[in-house]
């Protein structure tokens, strides 16, 4: 069946051409050099050492604490102390999708008849966009709560706590300094390690939320095929069907792949989980079979990549970049653009694709019932 897809083959000519150009041209490293805010350092601190111990709730203007109100807004102050530092705001955002049917364990999911309404797959791309627009509705929600409720300024915060709060709108994130992995995600939940350099956390952090959006976007398709509620049994199954096997993970990975690269400076690009998998696999998948695999992860790091561009818009993206040559010194290597592939399927064929991923995944999550009941179960 994979190999059937490669009719529906086409060229992402904006991806090609721009990695076209990155090999065949001779690159200038732009030298890093001081920075204003490391310049205005000594100007900051001064800044930050003035008595100012109030706050306005909406302009967000500094008083002293002789001072109680802001009456240009018209509104009360608030004391410097209630404002928490995004890394500390404890955001548990939920993603939900309604359906008729509301399942309560794994056994009433993965039956026989929830298998033929998987594999009937009576879905169409306006599903997919109403999938996407109500993952990007919800974002922004979570986003907007948080910002409200903890008095965010966006203009006070640095690039890596814009997109921590951005990354937090999506999903729950903590920290571990053990280790050599930068950071994982897991049960809904990212991970990375607080040793790394701002600019390593910051692809980290787009690297493990592109995991969470894709994880998202099968749930929404499962929802709909079943028309179902989501809830942590079908959250479950989902995480599963992109972890099961070679396939579903090369697809999972290499999008993960391609939207940080999206975000970071090219010829910094970082595909070692990638070629993890491809070592283990020893021959598994032919060579033709792995790059139409890359080319769905293209589709879905599309998608991906639109729903981060709601945030991190070209003038985000460029301070990323900025950010990343500050902490990063070494000579860009391009030849791990070769990686890269640069077809995508057509609707109907991504379509297929979808179908395939959640067919193959659900009939073996049918036979592993006792692996998924002790996962939800925390063993």
């Amino acid at each position: 069946m994979l190999s059937e897809l490669s009719e529906f083959l086409e060229v992402d000519i904006e991806k090609q051409l721009l990695i076209d150009n990155l090999l065949s041209q001779e690159h200038i490293v732009r030298l890093c050099s001081p920075r204003l805010d490391d310049l205005c350092a000594d100007l900051k601190m001064e800044y930050r050492e003035l008595p100012f111990s109030k706050f306005c709730p909406k302009c967000h203007r500094k008083y002293p604490d002789s001072e109680n109100a802001c009456y240009e807004c018209l509104v009360t102050l608030k004391d410097i102390k209630e404002k928490t530092p995004v890394k500390d705001i404890d955001n548990r955002p939920k993603f939900t999708f309604k359906g008729k049917n509301d399942f309560k364990d794994f056994k009433s999911i993965l039956t026989e008849d929830n298998l033929v309404k998987v594999n009937e797959f009576r879905f169409t791309m306006k599903n997919y966009e109403n999938i996407i627009k109500n993952i990007k509705k919800t974002s922004l929600k979570n986003m907007d709560e948080m910002i409200k409720s903890n008095y965010i300024d966006m203009r006070e915060l640095s690039i890596l706590e814009k997109i921590l709060l951005f990354a937090k709108s999506f999903v729950k994130i903590d920290y571990k300094s053990y280790g050599q992995e930068l950071g994982f995600f897991e049960k809904d939940k990212i991970i990375i390690d607080d040793r790394q350099n701002d600019s390593l956390k910051i692809t980290t952090l787009i690297h493990e939320l592109a995991h969470f959006i894709l994880k998202e976007i099968i749930n929404g398709v499962l929802c709909k095929l079943l028309k179902c509620s989501k809830n942590n049994y079908i959250n479950i199954i989902s995480e599963y069907i992109l972890s099961y096997d070679n396939f579903p993970m090369l697809i999972d990975e290499y999008s993960a792949h391609c939207c940080e690269g999206r975000f970071t400076v090219y010829g910094y690009q970082d595909y070692s989980s990638f070629l993890s998998i491809i070592e283990r696999m020893n021959g598994e998948m032919s060579r033709d079979e792995i790059e139409i695999t890359k080319s769905i992860g293209n589709n879905f790091a599309n998608t991906i990549k639109d729903i981060l561009e709601m945030f991190i818009d070209d003038d985000l993206r460029d301070e990323i970049k900025s950010e990343f040559e500050w902490h990063n010194h070494d000579k860009p290597n391009y030849e791990m653009l070769k990686l890269e592939n640069c077809n995508k399927l057509t609707d109907e064929g991504y379509l297929k694709a979808i179908w395939l991923v959640v067919t193959d995944g659900f009939k073996t999550a049918m036979d592993n019932i006792d692996e998924l009941e002790k996962y939800y179960n925390g063993a």
